[in-house]
């Protein structure tokens, strides 16, 4: 597996993400969807990283800068067909050293409190993110969970 900067060009990526605002859509209600469209992820703060398999897409996540030392997991997702074959762990420790050779310190990230996203929580937690409240412009919200992880002691 090839885990590498992409553009937002190709259309299995831009797919990939259709899945994941609509499943944003089906979970939550509108007013806490925080998933970036594709528009939104070209932001020049936003890195985008996709996992590939002999040029087949896995799976996608971004690397947002808030600056401080800080940044935020964005738009993690594997496909269907690569679930449960450790493909977003390897995006996930993939991102985490990137985020360390960056110099931050922190790694935070904002999901879903629903049952759709326990497996998601898990991940995290499997990778030492903690619980924490809202960051950055972040508010409140029942309907989302919170984590963050330090990458320093």
């Amino acid at each position: 597996m090839q885990i590498r900067v992409e553009t937002l060009e190709e259309q299995d990526v831009i797919t990939l993400l259709e899945e994941h605002m609509a499943d944003m859509h089906a979970t939550s209600p509108p007013e806490s969807i925080h998933a970036l469209d594709v528009a939104a992820l070209k932001a020049p703060e936003i890195t985008f990283y996709c996992a590939r398999r002999d040029g087949v897409l896995l799976g996608c996540a971004a690397l947002k800068a808030l600056g401080n030392g800080q940044a935020e997991l964005k738009s993690m997702r594997t496909t269907k067909a690569s679930r449960q074959q450790g493909v977003a762990a390897q995006l996930l420790a993939h991102l985490l050293e990137e985020a360390r050779s960056r110099g931050y310190h922190t790694v935070s990230l904002e999901t879903g409190s629903m049952a759709f996203f326990e497996p998601a929580r898990r991940l995290y937690a499997k990778f030492g993110f903690e619980y924490c409240g809202p960051f950055g412009s972040y508010q409140l919200d029942p309907n989302s969970c919170f984590m963050t992880r330090r990458l320093t002691e």
